[in-house]
């Protein structure tokens, strides 16, 4: 940091200004670096965890949606299917509503990245303000 100096010349003061103000700039962007490499060193390690729950319940589900199916299997056997038919029936049911849960689900998440709501309208407007204010100062 430049010492002030009461007899320095001003071309003196506005360089040592300058230096200082590129120098803190410059600790603050390592500042940042640093901690924007320490949170996603964070984040990719809770998105690990993420995902191996994700693929966990993945095969639980698979494993529930087989037990529906013997479930659902059995209890046409008792209505007097035979074993072969009432397997075909249960797993063409149970993959049927499965399908239908599924095409809600994907048709709402399409619907709502389809909508405005991925528009940075804030963002946008600040930005043409800023813009304004600039062009009418030069």
């Amino acid at each position: 940091m430049v010492k002030p100096n009461d007899d320095a010349p001003l071309s003196q003061l506005v360089t040592g200004l300058f230096s200082d103000v590129t120098g803190l700039l410059r600790k603050e962007i390592d500042l940042a670096k640093t901690e924007v490499s320490e949170k996603l060193s964070k984040a990719i390690g809770g998105i690990e965890v993420l995902l191996a729950g994700v693929v966990l319940a993945i095969g639980a589900i698979g494993v529930l949606l087989g037990a529906l199916v013997g479930v659902l299997a059995a209890v046409m056997v008792n209505q007097g299917m035979t074993e072969v038919n009432a397997d075909a029936a249960a797993a063409v049911i149970v993959g049927l509503l499965v399908a239908v849960v599924a095409w809600a689900l994907v048709a709402r998440g399409l619907a709502v990245l389809r909508g405005s709501s991925l528009n940075l309208d804030r963002t946008t407007a600040s930005l043409r303000r800023d813009m304004n204010v600039v062009k009418e100062k030069m």
